[in-house]
């Protein structure tokens, strides 16, 4: 297993410019286009009920925020 001094991975080293990038665009997402075209593509193609898709929305938006606030926390993004 790949370790460095301080027990992080080196897979997920949060100091590289691409999971900077990355888990940003992901975070904006989640945030603001998970909840729309989530809900669209479960009720129009999909054909499920609408208040799964609702919830599946909102789960998506919360998902985002909390991985905003991560973000924020981790000070990868000001």
């Amino acid at each position: 297993m790949n370790k460095e001094k301080g027990g992080i991975s080196t897979r997920l080293d949060m100091s590289s410019k691409f999971w900077k990038i990355f888990l940003t665009v992901l975070a904006a997402f989640l945030t603001f286009a998970g909840p729309t075209y989530m809900v669209y593509v479960l009720t129009n193609i999909l054909k499920i009920d609408f208040f799964v898709s609702m919830a599946s929305g909102i789960v998506s938006f919360v998902a985002g925020l909390a991985l905003i606030l991560y973000l924020i926390k981790k000070k990868i993004i000001s």
